[in-house]
């Protein structure tokens, strides 16, 4: 199962550059927030492939026009090719503006989902926008993670939790791979592949 994850910076390549056939034999997309709603709609066009998204602290647009043909999954279990994705996006609150939550608000959204994971018998890979408290954020309150993600990794164990939010340009010496746990976490901005086993005998569930 080949992923493309995506968040933060619109790639040039996937984009302006895009060339037929690039994008084949890519079987999800998985968006980790702040893009422009045509860069989504876009892909999800030329891949012919579903595109499953959580808000970015900037993408407040989103409500007026979403990106066409994609699927939010903000607070939403689903299962891809057997794969069991969580969505939790936003950021920590740091102003007024769409898509930001204090910890506690983060703690709720996450309670809210327990009797889903549980029901689901758990979850492969986490969707967010912000990362892991004291694992790849910021120093600063704008870039910082959320300490509530560490107790919900924890207790399911997912294999990934996959976040934009600290765009790697900035941080060049920075990896993208972080480990907390038994739980792999990627930071996505730009583009990052992603390629797992697949799953026998699945169906899909959006």
């Amino acid at each position: 199962m080949k992923i493309l994850l995506v968040s933060d910076e619109e790639d040039r390549w996937l984009w302006d550059y895009y060339r037929p056939g690039i994008l084949k034999g890519t079987d999800l997309i998985l968006s980790a927030g702040d893009l422009k709603a045509e860069y989504l709609s876009f892909l999800v066009t030329v891949a012919n492939r579903p595109l499953l998204y959580v808000h970015g602290n900037h993408d407040g647009s989103y409500d007026r026009s979403p990106p066409e043909g994609c699927e939010c999954i903000d607070d939403r279990l689903v299962t891809v090719n057997g794969l069991r994705i969580l969505g939790l996006g936003g950021s920590v609150r740091y102003s007024n503006g769409p898509y930001q939550y204090t910890e506690r608000q983060m703690e709720r959204r996450i309670r809210r989902l327990q009797f889903r994971l549980r029901r689901a018998g758990g979850v492969d890979l986490v969707l967010t926008h912000a990362p892991v408290f004291g694992c790849g954020d910021g120093e600063n309150l704008t870039h910082r993670g959320f300490e509530a993600f560490l107790p919900l990794l924890d207790r399911w164990k997912p294999k990934y939790l996959v976040h934009g939010h600290v765009h790697m340009r900035y941080q060049p010496t920075q990896s993208r791979l972080q480990h907390c746990g038994s739980t792999t976490l990627i930071n996505c901005s730009g583009k990052y592949w992603l390629e797992l086993p697949d799953p026998s005998g699945q169906k899909s569930r959006l």
